[in-house]
């Protein structure tokens, strides 16, 4: 097989700007995102660009693409090889975007079409772009694939999105974008949603992609910590402003800006525990609270709640999914999504449960709920076995254990109020007797989870991201559960928007005596909410402990694995 180069000029000056953005402003409808943005990209240099969701980094991008749409009204220039992008055609575009240069969006699942297969999406970059015969391209396609380290590459040429994790399809995307041997690469928050092991394996796939092609990269993200492991210099954006920029070492372990530290600080940090976590407006209005939840005072805890009987004992529970049987003979094989696990959980503790994506960890969640049946096993609920239950008491089971879910935008409903969302729940239940009184209740829940009373009356499309998780905080409390599982709640959200949301769980843990199930692939977070730690990997419990004591000396080489992925920083 050939090996793929991409290689171009070599004579190049690496500190010769590729690319200048000089007084950049964008405006939509008289609202203006981006405000007076320079910055230039040297060749062969990686860029992070960081700040949470409306920092205006991603318009940014998209301006320097041509993507905006058409109501934007854009100021100032973007230079590339000696030409002003702003006054470049849509033709002249359509030869720079996917070849000179490139992008990675946030979403491969939304960006890939699922009608085609992932070797034909490559391909169609490559006929566009290049002089290639489709037998020729084919068998770049499949170097590529190669390239990326996706398993049996010739089989992933003929599959669909939806046949693939995550991962994979990530992968593909980052195919797709250095194709045609870009100059400049944008990687627009390529790692978000992913395991932490698989971030950190696309944010090593992209380094050595970067210093063997000598593209230039621009990586952004709202992680500080993850720009640090791949970035040369960072830039940090905030309500469409430059706040600090300069070399990633010096941004990081000497930042100016109280929204740059606000930024490194909102994170968990892995080494002690804040009682609250710093936000950006507590940095923003200096009144940051940095009390340490000590290690005595998380002990007595343990000692209070482990001389209870257990809530909820999950005893060799197993739950498996027949896939299609042979068209002649033999037997299905089962897909072991949760295999023979067992734990107890007690009241006002809350149990981190970590592994990587298909681990089980969301099924056993979801058979915990009743969401799915149980092959085999027992679950006790305040002593009682919940396996099979009638109508009845499966209703009055699920007024006790309430889940959290990762997106609550797709879990409420478009169409009605989000206070009508959630009386609903509790006209099924019959808590209070009149509507007047549950319009109060909800008013002051809303407040509760940081909402205001006016945002009874909107709709689930008027809210932020942060707003709609504390919109599902509110929905889940509200029947005043004992158990609620938290699936994957803070992992799409902003750095500081988490820090809120987690604050306001343990306020309201600490305020109702909530008991967790906090499901995360994200370790750093999970270390911080967790009493007991519960790592899963293949649906069986690889490990199972005090999370602190995981942490510093894990006992197996998954768990090693898991924790060595966590981006520690500078």
């Amino acid at each position: 097989m050939a090996i793929f180069v991409a290689k171009r000029n070599t004579n190049m000056n690496p500190m010769e700007p590729i690319l200048k953005v000089q007084n950049l402003s964008i405006s939509f409808d008289q609202n203006k995102v981006v405000n007076a943005v320079s910055f230039e990209l040297n060749s062969q240099q990686i860029l992070g660009i960081v700040g949470e969701s409306g920092s205006g980094k991603s318009v940014t991008a998209l301006a320097i693409l041509g993507l905006l749409p058409k109501n934007a009204t854009i100021t100032g220039s973007i230079l590339f090889d000696n030409a002003n992008l702003q006054s470049t055609s849509e033709k002249d575009f359509q030869k720079i975007r996917g070849n000179k240069i490139s992008m990675i969006f946030q979403e491969p699942m939304s960006s890939l079409n699922p009608s085609l297969t992932c070797g034909y999406q490559v391909q169609e970059i490559l006929l566009q772009h290049k002089k290639l015969s489709k037998k020729e391209s084919k068998n770049q396609v499949i170097e590529l694939f190669h390239k990326v380290k996706l398993p049996r590459a010739e089989t992933m040429y003929n599959q669909y999105p939806h046949q693939l994790s995550g991962g994979q399809k990530q992968r593909v995307m980052i195919a797709m974008a250095i194709a045609c041997k870009p100059q400049i690469l944008i990687a627009d928050e390529p790692t978000t949603a992913l395991d932490v092991t698989i971030q950190k394996e696309i944010i090593e796939l992209l380094k050595a992609l970067q210093q063997e092609t000598e593209m230039s990269i621009i990586f952004i993200t709202h992680d500080l910590a993850l720009v640090s492991e791949i970035a040369d210099t960072v830039l940090v954006m905030y309500q469409g402003e430059i706040v600090e920029q300069g070399n990633v070492t010096q941004v990081f372990k000497n930042p100016v800006h109280n929204y740059t530290k606000a930024l490194i600080n909102s994170k968990p940090n892995l080494k002690e525990r804040l009682k609250k976590l710093p936000t950006v407006k507590d940095f923003i209005e200096n009144t940051v609270d940095d009390e340490i939840y000590t290690t005595e005072q998380r002990n007595d805890f343990h000692a209070k709640i482990y001389a209870t009987k257990p809530l909820l004992e999950v005893k060799n529970v197993a739950t498996y999914f027949n896939t299609e049987k042979p068209f002649f003979f033999g037997k299905a094989n089962p897909v072991k999504a949760v295999d023979e696990v067992s734990f107890q959980l007690f009241e006002g503790e809350t149990l981190g449960l970590v592994g990587e994506s298909g681990c089980g960890k969301t099924t056993l969640g979801r058979t915990i709920l009743h969401l799915e049946k149980a092959t085999k096993g027992q679950v006790f609920y305040k002593q009682k076995d919940v396996t099979n239950l009638s109508k009845k008491e499966l209703k009055d089971f699920r007024k006790e254990v309430q889940i959290i879910f990762q997106d609550p935008f797709s879990s409420l409903n478009p169409r009605i109020p989000v206070g009508e969302a959630l009386m609903e729940p509790m006209k099924v239940h019959g808590i209070l007797n009149y509507s007047e009184a549950r319009k109060k209740y909800v008013f002051e829940l809303l407040e509760r989870v940081g909402l205001q009373a006016e945002h009874f009356y909107r709709y689930p499309h008027e809210f932020s991201g942060g707003q709609r998780q504390r919109i599902g905080i509110a929905r889940t409390i509200v029947l005043k559960p004992k158990l609620i599982i938290c699936d994957e709640s803070v992992s799409a959200l902003d750095v500081s928007v988490q820090a809120q949301v987690l604050n306001l769980l343990n306020e309201l843990k600490a305020d109702f005596g909530f008991t967790y199930i906090f499901i995360s692939h994200d370790l750093a977070v999970v270390k911080y909410m967790a009493d007991q730690l519960m790592v899963m990997n293949q649906g069986k419990i690889e490990e199972i402990g005090d999370a602190d004591a995981i942490y510093e000396s894990p006992k197996t080489a998954y768990a090693q694995k898991l924790i060595d992925a966590i981006p520690k920083g500078i």
